[in-house]
């Protein structure tokens, strides 16, 4: 018997020709353009994001960032003056980050956004930090948890895109 210097690999069956993988996506176009110029935005800054994070209390952080240093930024992303109107969960997302944005385009009506929450203008290309957040820090037990659930829901996706014939909740 000859020992190889690589494992043998089981072959695995042919994936199909075309393979749809459903990942979480914003609800319209322009929200989905809006989140796409903020996650770049957020990634040149060094924080990650996920979008459509589902928090503990049942709702959903349009995208969820972590910082190198654990800090947690949500940014609610709003696509029109009605869609921020008849939404107003956002409150409900604060006790699950340390800092909190509105997202919007260049032709909403900013004077709507609290002077208290953070403000970012995008497009689908990029986005600008407007307003700062004020910082407001979680407890060490929530950080936690909530850092542990990100690496999760992560996963699950990652795992739904490399093996997309296997279903996996996150």
């Amino acid at each position: 018997m000859t020992m190889s210097a690589a494992p043998d690999i089981l072959p695995v069956a042919d994936p199909p020709s075309v393979v749809t993988v459903m990942l979480p996506r914003p609800q319209s176009d322009a929200a989905a353009a809006i989140t796409r110029g903020v996650r770049r935005m957020l990634a040149e800054r060094g924080l990650r994001g996920l979008v459509e994070f589902p928090l503990a209390n049942g709702r959903r952080a349009d995208i969820l960032a972590l910082a190198d240093d654990g800090e947690v930024t949500i940014v609610e992303v709003k696509s029109s003056p009605i869609d921020y109107k008849t939404d107003q969960k956002w409150p409900e997302y604060l006790d699950f980050c340390d800092r909190f944005f509105f997202a919007v385009d260049t032709d909403f009506p900013v004077e709507l956004i609290p002077a208290d929450c953070g403000l970012i203008i995008a497009d689908a290309f990029g986005a600008e930090i407007i307003r700062s957040s004020p910082l407001a820090k979680l407890a060490g037990a929530r950080r936690k948890a909530l850092t542990l659930r990100v690496a999760q829901v992560a996963m699950a996706r990652l795992h739904r895109v490399e093996d997309p014939g296997f279903r996996i909740a996150e």
